[in-house]
């Protein structure tokens, strides 16, 4: 039976999230809300939704699925004018914030004993793109989408999302939203806080140095890629967030004065095994095996510096969707290649690796 699914937020994650709904029920009417109109506009030509509205409590009542694709605290703002609005009997109602825990206690103080269904959810996938003009049928793909079932979850609510979201071809799995909050502190929410106070120490320190602005790439390229993220997203993550953050902090300070430690004791057996445990862990981690946050799957070439060498791999890998192309120059100390190719999945990777090694004689590092 066909269903009536609003889509509050026509921004990247919005908009792909209907063309992925789209792909696998072409007989579903989307609804889209979207504060600017250029978003709406983008969405209604595009065939991604079937109407828009930039009043949100005009469509409600017409679904059976509400998803609220914004942020945080307007996340909230929206369940607790759902909470007064006449809606479906038996109305699923999603989001797909960054933390869970205070949207689903939100949603549990809010929507208490009305006759609507929620359960909170967090697709871990995104781009440096924004808006629905970036929109992208694919995005989702092999990415972890998370389920954070709540007392409001009731049985059978988590098949009709995954059914309804089939065509996003990502990966669904279910955990508690305290347990989201603490996981993602450590491997999401800490990490851009440490990104950018690098990015803030390196450019102080750059004042007086004005060389490490020159030489700043390879690693510490790829160490603060994640400072260049929208600053009011971060802060309302942080803000609903905070006691987990914060102990990752204290913890990470304590991690940094032992090392200190050892380096100001001349410690040449702690500070091998500081490094030696660390490569070991990371080689242990699912992070070789893809499939979370920004996921991407790179290879390396040595290529030498000849007109059209580029032009030549690009055109072996013809019919391979690639998700970036970079060309590392100047400081490649702890890079593994002149040219890195990103791609979107596993299968488009060992493809490409293939090609390249049996048409050329150059060095391919896949990592």
């Amino acid at each position: 039976m066909a269903k009536t699914i609003y889509i509050a937020g026509l921004g990247l994650i919005g908009a792909s999230m209907a063309l992925g709904i789209k792909r696998d029920h072409p007989d579903y009417e989307i609804l889209g809300y979207n504060r600017s109109q250029a978003s709406r506009g983008i969405a209604l030509e595009r065939g991604m939704i079937d109407r828009a509205t930039d009043d949100f409590a005009s469509f409600a009542p017409l679904a059976d699925v509400i998803i609220l694709t914004l942020p945080i605290k307007q996340t909230i703002a929206f369940i607790k004018e759902l909470a007064d609005l006449d809606l479906k009997e038996g109305v699923i109602i999603s989001d797909a914030g960054s933390t869970k825990s205070a949207i689903v206690e939100a949603t549990e103080q809010y929507l208490a004993g009305k006759p609507v269904r929620f359960i909170g959810a967090h697709p871990m996938a995104g781009s440096h793109k924004t808006g629905a003009a970036s929109a992208d049928v694919n995005l989702f793909e092999n990415a972890y989408y998370i389920f954070t079932p709540s007392s409001l979850t009731s049985p059978g609510t988590l098949e009709e999302m995954k059914d309804l979201f089939s065509g996003l071809h990502a990966r669904f799995i279910e955990i508690d939203a305290k347990e989201h909050d603490r996981v993602t502190s450590q491997i999401s929410h800490f990490p851009h806080i440490l990104a950018s106070s690098l990015m803030e120490q390196t450019a102080v320190y750059a004042q007086e140095h004005e060389m490490a602005r020159r030489f700043a790439a390879g690693g510490f390229r790829d160490m603060t890629r994640i400072a260049e993220s929208e600053p009011g997203m971060w802060t309302s993550i942080l803000l609903s967030n905070r006691e987990t953050i914060l102990d990752r902090i204290a913890d990470f300070k304590e991690r940094l004065e032992a090392i200190g430690q050892s380096i100001s004791k001349g410690d040449e057996e702690q500070i091998w095994n500081f490094f030696n445990q660390a490569r070991e862990q990371r080689q242990a981690m699912e992070i070789h095996k893809r499939g979370g946050v920004d996921s991407s799957y790179d290879l390396y070439v040595d290529v030498p510096d000849e007109e059209d060498v580029i032009l030549r791999i690009l055109e072996l890998l013809r019919g391979t969707s690639l998700v970036n192309i970079h060309i590392n120059e100047e400081n490649r100390e702890d890079v593994h290649g002149i040219l890195q190719i990103s791609f979107k999945n596993a299968q488009d990777l060992e493809r490409a690796e293939r090609f390249i090694s049996e048409n050329t004689d150059y060095t391919v590092v896949i990592k």
